[in-house]
Parts: structure tokens; sequence; C-alpha cells
């Protein structure tokens, strides 16, 4: 694919259609959001993350639990009880 020189055109409106073959190396479907950088050589399409940027701050405590702590073993036993329940055989 390297060695193949693509080429496109940009519209009057400003678009720019993406050869068949380069969308589907990446895998890149209608409706994927792309990210656009400029570089020194030239434009970088790269795909968006669906979500934003979070940092564990960010998120710390959003889901708060106001019971009491629970041990390690307590929640290694709750863990295995759940799997355990989830792949019980009739």
């Amino acid at each position: 694919m390297a060695a193949d020189k693509l080429t496109t055109t940009v519209s009057s409106k400003g678009q720019v259609v993406l050869p068949k073959a380069i969308r589907e190396e990446h895998r890149w479907r209608a409706g994927t959001r792309l990210t656009i950088e400029s570089t020194p050589d030239g434009v970088l399409l790269k795909p968006s993350s669906p979500f934003p940027a979070a940092k564990p701050a960010d998120v710390f405590a959003s889901l708060p639990y106001r019971g009491k702590p629970k041990s390690v073993e307590e929640m290694e036993a709750g863990i295995a009880a759940e799997a355990g329940r989830r792949h019980a055989r009739d």
C-alpha cells in the first residue's frame, strides 16, 4: 500500500474523499470521527476517541458507596460468588 501513490481532490466545499483502500486498511467506516493534525509533512488523520480524556481524579468517587468499607477478602469472595452465579450449570 505504501508504494502506491493514491490521490484525491479537494471539493469546492473543502471535502476530501479518502480512497477505499485507505478506509479499508484502517477500518474507517461511514461515520468514523477523525482528528486532524497539521504536521510539517502535511496532514495527519487519526480516529477520535469516543470519550473525552479523563484523569483518575476526574472520575474518582463518581459512583459513591455509602456502606461499610469492604476488606480485600470480602471483595474477592464477592467476585468469586458472582462468577460462580454467572457460570453455574443448570
